[in-house]
């Protein structure tokens, strides 16, 4: 008889596979950049997660599914071991697909036989985690794919099916909150990253928070004004950035050939919907339109704040980031893009990282880096809340990032 968690379990697994199945055998091998992998390892990746971290510490007579499997799908855990290079993901056309699936379907089997009791705790709290981290690979799945089928002029849709013109967006409202000493971090029962411990009291003082995200119609008019050509927009480093790569859009905006703007999403090649929110936006772009616009970007705990007691809804079910529509109050905190804060990623006061290699999971990240919040159209359901804490350098914007003003 089947218990909760492993059904839990199943479903996880099943998405995952679900994720690749509209791709050809070379789209899962292929790999766009350094920080982006191919699905191909993904899916093995996830997979290595449960065999090494709870098939090798608790499976009588453990075997390995390949001895080599233990090198190429390690990720950056250096307390497990050597690692096959990042950068060098895409070169692996060996195993094939067909084995990727049978070393899923063998790992699958194995667990399946492990949690036919009732799970100790431990064992709960590592299939948890397990399936947690398969969630953040579901997602990175969707954007990395993403970024490679951009690659191509052919602008090939990973999902065949038409992306509806969004409704007109309601025009910005300011919503005042009045801050005071709060709790922030995890708070409840439910399972919780490291990162968003321990709930620890700060001050946050009263401030302004944009209703909705920024459209892509409001973008356009920053770039219209020569926000890509204006240095006293952007932070120096942003500046630099921008002159290297010679910028003046977003990553996924291009013009046709009677100059329309046009946008590369997972739905294939698109007209640029202006009521949509502007998405795959770096923390430089996000803080250079915020001045522009006269606000800033809100802190991390200014974010926790609002979503809490604004009571912000979770939303999911689509692949491209929706439209606000004219509904009031406090609108797409989760479910579309996720939205850059000006905090630095950094341990909350008392932070400890686990011992052992699963230790490494956040906080060794805890440098050059700021803190997203929220979640995005990519995002699994039920894996979003108002304490997660994602996490990109400054210049990242393959993930559907957006922008969320405060004052």
């Amino acid at each position: 008889m089947m218990n909760p968690l492993h059904d839990r379990y199943k479903a996880v697994r099943k998405h995952t596979l679900m994720l690749s199945e509209p791709l050809s055998d070379e789209d899962c091998g292929a790999q766009s950049m350094p920080d982006a992998s191919p699905i191909k390892w993904h899916l093995a990746h996830t997979t290595w997660f449960f065999e090494t971290f709870i098939l090798e510490r608790m499976e009588q007579g453990f075997a390995p599914f390949h001895p080599a499997f233990r090198i190429l799908f390690n990720s950056y855990y250096n307390g497990i071991g050597e690692k096959h290079p990042r950068a060098q993901r895409g070169l692996l056309t060996r195993p094939s697909m067909a084995e990727v699936r049978a070393y899923r379907a063998n790992v699958d089997a194995r667990m399946a036989r492990l949690l036919a009791g009732v799970p100790d705790a431990e064992l709960a709290a590592l299939v948890t985690l397990g399936m947690q981290h398969e969630q953040q690979h579901q997602e990175l799945m969707l954007t990395d794919v993403k970024h490679l089928l951009a690659q191509s002029l052919l602008r090939p849709a990973y999902l065949d099916v038409p992306l509806a013109p969004a409704a007109a967006a309601a025009p910005l409202e300011w919503l005042a909150l009045e801050g005071g000493l709060t709790g922030i971090g995890h708070r409840g029962d439910g399972f919780c990253f490291d990162n968003e411990l321990p709930r620890h009291k700060q001050y946050v003082a009263p401030f302004a928070l944009a209703s909705r995200l920024v459209t892509n119609g409001e973008y356009l008019a920053f770039i219209n004004a020569g926000g890509y050509a204006n240095a006293a927009l952007w932070l120096a480093e942003g500046w630099d950035w921008v002159r290297v790569q010679n910028l003046r859009a977003p990553i996924y905006w291009y013009q046709d050939e009677k100059g329309t703007w046009q946008e590369f999403t997972l739905h294939g090649g698109q007209p640029l919907d202006l009521n949509r929110p502007v998405t795959h936006i770096s923390l430089y772009e996000a803080d250079a339109y915020a001045h522009w616009a006269g606000a800033r970007l809100p802190t991390e705990a200014e974010w926790e704040y609002a979503a809490i007691h604004a009571q912000a809804a979770i939303e999911t079910g689509s692949l491209h980031p929706a439209g606000a529509g004219d509904a009031a109050g406090l609108r797409q905190m989760f479910g579309h893009c996720w939205q850059w804060t000006s905090s630095s990623y950094s341990p909350y006061p008392g932070f400890a990282a686990a011992e052992g290699a699963l230790g490494e999971y956040n906080g060794k990240f805890m440098l050059n880096q700021y803190v997203l919040r929220g979640s995005s159209s990519a995002t699994p359901e039920g894996h979003a809340r108002a304490s997660y804490r994602n996490f990109f350098p400054a210049s990242a914007r393959w993930q559907f990032t957006g922008i969320r003003l405060a004052r």
